[in-house]
């Protein structure tokens, strides 16, 4: 049978039959190729239009960053590159959840002075000495702002450290006003400055330029930790939040991003950071004599430092007893902290190996659970009498510890919504083959070491993200890295958990971020205090990232591999 349709297809017609229709069939396929290839171009065209028109929004803030973000709500459909379905559904996603339980928990924190009560402790047991205060405030202030947004940190730190700067100022424009009565010299400038000479008056405001230094000192510590604090946690910045959620969608079978793998390696660079800022800052402001402004000896504090002490203690006594709702806001806090810890540890067992289902629960499950608790339990002890300070809870018995009024107040919906964008947008370069084509183009920096890359993304996103919001830079540039890290094969954690990091580093300018604008706004530091600081720990920031990505980054997260969750990835985005 075989041979007689083989005989039959050599005849004259039938033979030019067949190449006709093979003709014919291979300029169809021909077609359909040439439709489909310029189809994706225009896509990746229309993408990459959408990606610089939301870009340019974001650097020159035009309209606000919640309103550009949904830019991509309405360009991808009309363009064609995503329906108006999917694109809805990426502006909700599990990070969302994440960060409206922790905003419960601020809520209850900020509601009941917990924070407060923290902060005043700290620096109770730091003492009053300029180099020992500004410590004490920096470690405050990086505890805090791992829970809370690093703007809310910075603006209920701020006001307590500005009592006790104007405590010292009226209490040496007093002993000044009493030396120039008597003619004697204050007792605490009787020695050298910080800079090696005697402080001299520089206006009414400070009594000396020592005073006017500890001041810019004490206010530049508390932004500069707010920061460093925010790395500490997935939930300590937005821009965390933003890298966990775009690194768990575009890499789905990683299971490598949680709360306990980046604490453990965020942990040693906030301390080492802390460390190293806290002396930059003590070099450039109060000079190099630590024995004299970081003795905890009673013997040799001076009469201001003296009272700059009793002014905390007042503060303190302010709060009265711990409360019972600031006990059990700090259960919460510590209930919520161990949950996350222990769901997948990773070198034992967690408590989600309980369920028979296994993915289902995240550390957003554990987040909303405590932080819809709060609306339910009154703030009111139970059994008890006694009324609580509160105005909610003495007009209503059941006041629950938080009120959506104080969720409210205190929930950023503009970041929710500008994290949704970022979403949307790389879900766009992600199914036009955006970022495949910016991979290619990216080929030639393949004969670059892993550490120099990561390294030149380290400056790229330090340096623009002092003119540019922090989290509009991060969406704009972690598309293009993980398509760079596909390219060179390269693990993406190395290049994107660097450079979520860095992008925090915008302190160098007042419009930075946030913190550094409250901070600016007291009036106590200029710009170019600001650039001058700034520079050195932008400087310290890049260098302990690059050296914990270097040494305990690569066992933690297996870095010296390109790890089959990437190449499948890159396989199908090549595809």
């Amino acid at each position: 049978m075989d041979v007689f349709v083989y005989t039959e297809c050599l005849k004259p017609k039938r033979l030019t039959r067949l190449l006709y229709r093979s003709e014919v069939a291979s300029v169809s396929l021909l077609c359909v190729s040439l439709r489909h290839c310029v189809f994706s171009c225009l896509q990746e065209a229309c993408c990459a239009y959408v990606l610089m028109v939301t870009a340019v929004y974001w650097v020159s803030e035009a309209v606000p960053l919640g309103a550009a973000a949904l830019v991509p709500a309405f360009l991808y459909p009309l363009f064609g590159v995503l329906k108006s379905s999917e694109v809805a559904a990426e502006y909700c996603k599990d990070t969302t959840l994440l960060l409206m339980g922790v905003i419960c928990l601020a809520a209850s924190i900020e509601k009941w002075n917990l924070h407060k009560r923290i902060a005043l402790r700290m620096v109770m047991i730091a003492g009053a000495k300029p180099g020992m205060l500004v410590l004490g405030f920096m470690c405050c202030t990086v505890f805090l702002s791992m829970w809370l947004s690093n703007t809310s940190t910075t603006a209920m730190v701020m006001p307590i450290a500005e009592a006790v700067l104007q405590q010292l100022i009226c209490t040496g424009l007093a002993d000044s006003h009493d030396d120039s009565e008597t003619g004697e010299a204050p007792e605490e400038d009787s020695g050298t400055s910080g800079f090696g000479t005697t402080p001299e008056k520089i206006d009414s405001q400070y009594p000396t330029k020592r005073d006017h230094m500890i001041c810019k000192c004490l206010s530049l510590s508390i932004t500069y930790a707010a920061t460093i604090g925010g790395l500490i946690t997935i939930t300590g910045t937005s821009t965390n939040l933003i890298f966990a959620e775009q690194f768990n969608t575009r890499y789905p079978d990683a299971k490598v991003i949680n709360f306990g793998t980046w604490f453990i390696f965020s942990f040693p660079i906030a301390i080492i950071m802390l460390v190293l800022t806290w002396l930059w800052l003590h070099f450039l402001f109060l000079g190099c004599n630590f024995r004299e402004t970081c003795s905890l000896s009673k013997k040799r504090k001076t009469r201001r430092e003296m009272l700059s002490e009793r002014r905390i203690h007042e503060e303190y006594a302010k709060l009265g007893p711990i409360s019972y709702p600031e006990v059990v806001t700090g259960v919460f806090f510590i209930l919520m902290t161990l949950l996350w810890f222990t769901r997948e540890p990773g070198f034992v067992p967690g408590w989600t190996s309980l369920f028979e289902k296994k993915g289902y629960r995240t550390d957003a499950t554990v987040s909303v659970l405590l932080g819809f608790l709060l609306f339910l339990i009154p703030a009111r002890r139970p059994f008890s009498s006694s009324s609580s300070s509160n105005d909610d809870s003495e007009s209503d018995p059941l006041a629950p510890m938080i009120t959506w009024k104080d969720f409210q107040r205190l929930m950023p919906w503009e970041i929710v919504i500008l994290v949704g964008g970022g979403y949307a947008l790389a879900a766009g370069c992600k199914v036009s083959g955006l970022s495949v084509w910016i991979g290619r183009q990216l080929e030639p920096m393949s004969g670059l070491p892993p550490w120099a890359v990561t390294l030149l993304a380290c400056l790229l996103v330090s340096a623009v993200t002092e003119f540019a919001s922090n989290p509009a830079t991060l969406t704009v540039f972690l598309p293009i890295l993980s398509a760079l890290s596909e390219t060179l094969h390269i693990n993406p954690l190395h290049t994107l958990i660097p450079s979520t990091m860095c992008v925090s580093f915008g302190v160098m300018l007042p419009v930075g971020n946030p913190p550094n604008a409250i901070v600016f706004s007291y009036g106590h530091v200029q710009i170019s205090d600001m650039v001058k600081a700034g520079f050195g720990v932008n400087l310290i920031g890049v260098a302990v990232v690059m050296l914990a990505i270097t040494t305990w980054g690569v066992p933690l997260f297996n870095l010296t591999e390109f790890p089959a969750w990437a190449m499948a990835r890159n396989v199908t985005g090549s595809l």
